[in-house]
């Protein structure tokens, strides 16, 4: 069964690393825990029954409580589902932001980290070029770069 477990929010990744290194410790019949992006404040415990995950999250820092009710494979794969990325943002393509500090500034692409979905920019129009990290949901590609050999 799938357990929902409700952590202070911006610590789902912190408490996720914490909750797991503790069920190694204790040999817990923990079988996964997820993180993901768009659930803000919760994590999904994957366990046999509720005892074992209560006693995995008992006296955890950020951790606030369990939903009541276990999720079924049908509830947890309609949460899950990843709605298909519209772009692909690769390296030395130019950004717009569309939403933070730096909204409406133009950007070439540096670095990407996948597994974070976050990239490294250097603004543009700007006397020095200062690198920055931000997530890749925050931007739209205005241009994309140029392949070798076109």
């Amino acid at each position: 069964m799938y357990y929902v477990v409700r952590v202070t929010s911006s610590q789902e990744r912190i408490t996720a690393d914490i909750l797991q290194n503790k069920s190694e410790k204790s040999n817990a019949d923990i079988y996964s825990i997820v993180l993901s992006e768009g659930m803000r404040g919760y994590l999904i415990v994957e366990a046999n029954d509720e005892n074992t995950v209560r006693n995995l999250i008992m006296d955890e820092p950020h951790v606030k409580g369990m939903l009541p009710k276990p999720l079924g494979e049908e509830d947890l794969t309609r949460m899950l589902e990843v709605k298909a990325s519209s772009q692909e943002i690769g390296i030395n393509d130019e950004i717009e932001f569309t939403g933070g500090p730096f909204k409406g500034y133009k950007a070439k692409v540096i670095k990407i980290a996948q597994t974070k979905d976050e990239i490294t920019v250097e603004l543009m129009d700007v006397a020095v070029p200062i690198p920055v990290t931000t997530k890749a949901n925050t931007a739209r590609v205005i241009k994309k770069a140029e392949k070798p050999g076109s």
